[in-house]
């Protein structure tokens, strides 16, 4: 099913986002943690092209597990260093598997790495996509700002070409401070855009995390969770419990404003994800009903 039409149906989607393992990963963790994830029902679950731009490498395959799951799959592809035939063959491999929808993007550049000549952006690939077939886009957004654009109206502007050339429905970016999405959401209104929004909740439950994601992400860093990375920063298990209890706030605090669903970054950590769903599915089902 395409993901565009499940906002048709219900007020707020459920999703998981994944990540491919690493090509020496043993096959059968993957499995068991995909399948784990899938009891949990969720609306979708996508699988990214790995961070770091490691391309679009085994997304497929791990598409192909959670659609026969009986979960709908998102593949995310980029395009910062894919020339057209590279991703000409990436569709017809995605569309091989039976999967629908997928997450265009740019992908993060790397340093020293050539870039492609025939997309500069995500609104490019989201053009070629919807000329080669019939897949449903997602697409990303940011609520603290895309870092590469100059203002919030540019990148306000170019979210608007990504929805021209196709897309249907965005995830955001990380983000640790509600307000930042809310005040996002208003800029969204008042340019007309309508595509519906979920949120992109990342819960900081592990030292790597807060190291890598956060450089990576830019995401600012309110001071209720600044004190909760100090206060616990080594000691796992109170982490663990603490990160949890911030994406389950955020996650309810965005609820009761209406958002129309949570992209809930899971980083293959099954028990953040039970634990989580399990914390919020009573509202969830409010929501819904």
């Amino acid at each position: 099913m395409k993901i565009s039409g499940m906002f048709d149906r219900k007020k707020a989607l459920w999703s998981f986002e994944v990540f491919p393992p690493k090509p020496t990963a043993d096959m059968s963790v993957v499995h068991k943690t995909l399948a784990e994830l899938a009891e949990l029902s969720p609306d979708y679950i996508s699988v990214t092209c790995g961070a770091g731009g490691t391309g679009n490498r085994r997304t497929a395959e791990i598409a192909g597990i959670i659609k026969s799951l009986g979960i709908e799959p998102l593949a995310h592809l980029t395009c910062i260093n894919s020339s057209a035939a590279d991703t000409e063959k990436s569709l017809k491999e995605l569309s091989a598997a039976g999967i629908t929808n997928i997450l265009a993007l740019r992908g993060d550049r790397v340093p020293g790495a050539e870039e492609s000549k025939d997309f500069r952006h995500a609104s490019d690939l989201a053009s070629f996509i919807r000329a080669r077939g019939n897949f449903d886009l997602g697409g990303a957004c940011y609520p603290e700002c895309h870092p590469e654009s100059a203002s919030p109206e540019e990148d306000i502007e170019n979210l608007k070409k990504k929805i021209d050339a196709g897309v249907t429905h965005l995830n955001t970016q990380l983000f640790y401070d509600n307000e930042d999405f809310y005040r996002f959401a208003e800029r969204l209104d008042k340019a007309g855009i309508t595509v519906p929004v979920q949120a992109g909740i990342m819960p900081l439950v592990k030292k790597s995390h807060v190291d890598r994601t956060i450089g990576l992400s830019g995401a600012k860093l309110p001071g209720k969770i600044s004190r909760m990375i100090a206060r616990f920063y080594d000691d796992p298990e109170s982490l663990m419990a603490a990160g949890i209890a911030y994406a389950t706030d955020q996650i309810t605090d965005l609820l009761s404003a209406g958002v129309r669903g949570i992209h809930l970054y899971v980083m293959n950590n099954s028990y953040v994800a039970r634990t989580i769903t399990g914390n919020v599915a009573p509202l969830l089902a409010s929501v819904n009903r």
